[in-house]
């Protein structure tokens, strides 16, 4: 039996079909039906009485249309009518089920023309509380290639010619009342005359306040009604307009303010059902086939299906007209919004038609008034904005018509929040939205996402456009299509680079890049989205933002946090301002005293130097940055030696799934960096000579690591003076800033830099009276590197003046006990032995005499070449001499014969007894006593033996026996020289010069 037909009304013109690209929807003819065909059952005929009145021809208008061939350019001129009047003109069709020939989705009323118009001159003209803002001048034009299709003027007719008698409004509410205590709803006739009724009873809240009480009195258990019917319909088919007839009613009651989907946790599942019911249904085709595998009911399933889609439809426009302060339209939305994002195309395709339909209805009765609670503007653009590139034709056209309506709906929605103080700011927004949109051919405009979010940028601000961000983020998990992925791309990047320094919510932004990169299939998408890192990094303002949080990840970085790090890019000075805020970060950490951890910042930010020397995206900036780069890496191996990763201390939950590898070191990755550097940076000799002398094990080393600083230091002067000349600059202030490591790892690269001609053009205060200052410094290493600095500086003839005002500081060092430093020490003399006048002659021959004593072989030699003496071959025995008295007195003769001021040389040997090593111990007291007997009466009866004698006595007590006997013979020997002094030996030419000398 053939569906009942709509009205011989008027068809609306331009009116809209369903859906979008499916056939019109026809219902069965009668010879389908059969001849033998019944006449229409009750139920049947309840409906089409339901939908019989009569429609109301709008206005032929010509309007913009989104599926249209061309865009008609006369527009409209459209009255200030108000909204109320409007709609009861728009809604006074009972109608529901349609011709064989089409069926149609009436819309809101294009009164106001269909383009965005931002005639900046017209602004100034709007009044307060006027329902519209009327823009006009710029008109928008469509996407070609779409469907011809315009749209209607109004709603369906819901208003009805007069209120309805006492009577019947008494039987309507006695029949829903027994359905409300309990009488059941049996079949679909009972359904249908409830559901009547109460659409009925509606009609009459504006006449009778009884009925508006009754309603509102038993509005949850209507609810509670409605749910159960809606789940009473099968998910999976489409047989009974039942579904069709709850949309319905809820549309004639939400005309009448009496929402049954928003204000309780009841209604909002059931608004949540209701979107369920329809968007899951099955495609047109599998409920086509369907019913004809199993016919049931006289219904055509398509005819059916249109009418039920548009009635959903209609039910979601009527929500939001009267909506000045865009709460409905959230909820929607909210509701919409998964679906929106379905990976079902028929599900996507329904979402994406209502949806764009609910924008067009909101942006034509448009009626804002502060405060505006659609908080998700920004939320809204991006999912348009994707869905504009659906791989489904349909999609993304219906998706390119409802962002043609959210651009309007945005620009009235600015301009009722804007300030009122700053409208200069809106002008200026509209204007560069204008320009954009005079920019790009405008007929392809909304094809392409990237262009959309370049226009709607100008009218975010920084919370929506941190929403447009993470929502195409987060859609990316769920965009199986390489182009809609490619899209999503675009549009991170092209409203980065647009917004500028407008994002505030950065952090959270870099959280869900991470958190995405591992599940984004689409190598390109990927890239792009690395793109979009490197925008926000390439930020002056974001850059220290973003490195913060890229850094707070566990290392080794996993594979797509190095394919970040490693892939960065940025203009060139961008590059050198990301490398050197990315080496900020560890300096910062070795300004601070040594802590007992490390800063895990310090090993994340080594790790990261690593990924992005071996990207070499940035080998421009590594050339600019290389000093600052290579020692503040060496300063690093410097604080990193003998750590492990249980040194550092890593911030709570950053492994909490996985345990901190045990495989990796602070030092590793330092280690690391600093080969990659070299290498990235063509220093291949130098790199060759630390791997030929180890280099890197000895900077691995505690105390070799001013060796291996010595060795690459060296190295880099040989073969690269340009960038060695480089470093030294740098460590002129370098030298001043931070921790002892810091300080002395700089130290050490420097005195050796100071080998270069270019040395001798640096400032006295930044060469000599630097070295003089560590020359006495506490810390013996710098005072080894202050001497081995002067050895360097008087290679240059220049700079030898200014090291002779050094020399009594290098005399001073004779007196060390460190062999190191006496032995750099006497080098510095010889080289100015030429110079030196006589006072400091003698005061140096005193002090090298003294030396004598020390037990060091190699300044005993050194100072035997400096006199010109040939040493006795027992001061090269390698046995200790406590065990050799034999050659130890052939040692102390020697020097007794040679040296005068022996008494001298016994005080030094005396520091040695207090050593803590025994050998050392033994060795000093041997060598006092054997020294005694050769000593000069003059100087024994001037300053007499009392003090040796104390110091030897208070060692009898020590406990190492060997150690008491050797003591005891010293003594004996001392006081022995002091009672009975031996001969006087025979006195050389030099002997002689030296006791001419003051003593």
């Amino acid at each position: 039996m053939p569906l009942p037909r709509r009205g011989r009304g008027s068809r609306l013109a331009g009116s809209r079909v369903a859906g979008t690209s499916l056939p019109r929807a026809r219902a069965r003819s009668p010879r389908r039906a059969g001849r033998g065909t019944q006449l229409l059952s009750h139920a049947q005929r309840l409906t089409r009485r339901r939908h019989s009145s009569e429609q109301v021809t709008p206005e032929p208008e010509q309007q913009a249309d989104f599926r249209s061939g061309k865009w008609l350019q006369e527009r409209a001129g459209g009255d200030a009518r108000d909204s109320r009047q409007a709609l009861l003109a728009g809604m006074g069709s009972r109608h529901r089920f349609f011709s064989q020939e089409e069926v149609v989705i009436p819309c809101a009323s294009d009164n106001d023309s269909g383009s965005v118009d931002l005639q900046l001159s017209n602004l100034d003209d709007i009044k307060k509380g006027e329902s519209s803002i009327e823009f006009t001048d710029l008109d928008i034009p469509d996407i070609p290639g779409l469907p011809l299709e315009s749209l209607t003027d109004s709603f369906r007719h819901l208003a009805y010619e007069g209120p309805l008698s006492e009577a019947s409004v008494q039987r309507l509410i006695q029949s829903i009342q027994e359905v409300i205590g309990g009488h059941p709803l049996k079949g679909e006739l009972e359904k249908l005359t409830f559901l009547q009724s109460l659409s009925s009873l509606s009609q009459n809240i504006p006449y009778d306040e009884t009925t508006d009480t009754f309603i509102l009195s038993h509005i949850e258990d209507i609810v509670h009604i409605l749910n159960d019917l809606v789940q009473e319909e099968p998910l999976r088919s489409l047989f009974s307009p039942v579904r069709q007839e709850v949309f319905v009613t809820i549309a004639n009651l939400s005309y009448h303010n009496v929402h049954l989907l928003f204000g309780s946790e009841d209604r909002a599942d059931l608004f949540q059902l209701i979107i369920r019911s329809m968007i899951t249904l099955p495609p047109l085709k599998t409920l086509t086939q369907l019913q004809e595998i199993t016919p049931s009911g006289p219904y055509d399933t398509e005819c059916l299906y249109r009418q039920t889609f548009q009635a959903f439809s209609e039910m979601l426009q009527i929500l939001v007209v009267k909506d000045p302060h865009l709460e409905n339209l959230d909820t929607i939305f909210q509701h919409l919004d998964s679906w929106l994002q379905s990976p079902k195309n028929h599900e996507r395709k329904r979402a994406t038609a209502s949806m764009a339909q609910v924008l067009k209805c909101l942006s034509k009765h448009l009626c804002l008034k502060p405060p505006l609670r659609f908080q998700r503007l920004g939320h809204l653009v991006a999912v348009m904005a994707l869905l504009c590139g659906d791989p489904l034709q349909v999609v993304a056209e219906e998706a390119a018509e409802g962002t043609h309506y959210l651009l309007h709906i945005t620009l009235r929605m600015k301009y009722v929040t804007h300030d009122k103080k700053n409208h200069q700011n809106l002008r200026k927004a509209l204007k560069r939205c204008r320009d954009f949109l005079e920019l790009y051919n405008i007929k392809r405009f909304y094809r392409y996402p990237f262009k959309i979010a370049q226009v709607f940028e100008v009218f975010l601000n920084s919370d929506e456009l941190c929403q447009f961000i993470m929502t195409t983020l987060d859609g990316l998990k769920n965009l199986r299509h390489p182009y809609t992925q490619q899209a999503a791309g675009e549009l991170l990047m092209t409203l980065v680079k647009n917004a500028e320094s407008r994002f505030e919510k950065v952090p959270e932004i870099m959280g869900i890049i991470c958190a995405r990169l591992s599940i984004i299939s689409q190598p390109r998408v990927r890239q792009q989205v690395i793109s979009t890192v490197s925008l926000f990094i390439s930020r002056p303002k974001y850059t220290d933002i973003v490195l913060s949080h890229l850094l707070c990840h566990p290392i080794p970085y996993d594979r797509y946090l190095t394919e970040l790090w490693r892939t960065l890019e940025a203009e060139l000075p961008s590059t050198t301002w990301i490398l050197w805020r990315l080496l900020r970060k560890l300096q910062k950490c070795h300004m601070v005293p040594t802590q007992e951890k490390m800063a895990y910042v310090a090993v994340a930010a080594t790790c990261a130097l690593y990924e992005v020397f071996m990207g070499n995206r940035l080998r421009a900036a590594m050339l600019r940055l290389f000093p600052q780069l290579l020692m503040t890496l060496l300063i690093q191996i410097h604080h990193s030696i003998g750590l492990t990763m249980s040194d550092v201390n890593i911030p709570s939950g950053l492994y909490s799934e996985q345990e901190v590898s045990t495989e990796v070191t602070p030092l590793c990755f330092a280690i690391q960096a600093t080969k990659s550097l070299l290498l990235r940076t063509l220093c291949w000799q130098e790199f060759h000579i630390m791997e030929k002398n180890k280099g890197w094990t000895l900077l691995e080393e505690k105390d070799l690591h001013l060796q291996g600083i010595s060795l690459l230091a060296n190295a880099l002067l040989e073969r690269n003076q340009l960038l060695a000349h480089k470093v030294m600059y740098l460590l002129v202030p370098f030298l001043n800033r931070g921790n002892d490591k810091h300080k002395l790892t700089s130290a050490g690269f420097f005195v050796e830099l100071l080998q270069s001609p270019v040395a001798r053009r640096l400032p006295n205060k930044y060469s000599t009276a630097r070295l003089k200052d560590w020359l006495n410094h506490e810390d013996q290493a710098f005072r080894i590197l202050a001497l081995r600095g002067l050895c360097n500086l008087i290679r240059h003839q220049e700079m030898r003046e200014d090291i002779k005002s050094l020399l009594p500081c290098i005399l001073d060092s004779l007196y060390e006990t460190d062999e190191k430093i006496v032995l750099l020490a006497i080098q510095i003399l010889l080289k100015l032995v030429r110079t030196m006048d006589f006072t400091t002659l003698a005061a140096m021959m005193r002090t090298l005499f003294s030396l004598f004593g020390d037990e060091s072989r190699r300044v005993l030699t050194i100072c035997a070449h400096f006199l010109k003496w040939k040493l006795p071959q027992e001061v090269y025995c390698r046995d200790p001499l406590y065990i050799r008295p034999t050659e130890a007195g052939k040692i102390c003769r020697f020097f007794g014969i040679k040296c005068r001021g022996k008494i001298n040389i016994l005080a030094q040997t005396l520091m040695y007894s207090k050593n803590t090593k025994l050998p050392i111990r033994r060795a000093a007291v041997l060598f006092v006593g054997l020294l005694s007997k050769y000593m000069d009466q003059n100087e024994l009866s001037i300053k007499g033996t009392d003090w040796i004698q104390n110091d030897l006595r208070e060692m009898l007590h020590d406990s190492e026996p060997s150690l008491r006997i050797i003591v005891s013979q010293a003594l004996f020997r001392v006081q022995k020289a002091m009672a009975e002094p031996e001969p006087e030996p025979s006195v050389c030419w030099l002997r002689k010069f030296m006791g001419c000398l003051p003593t």
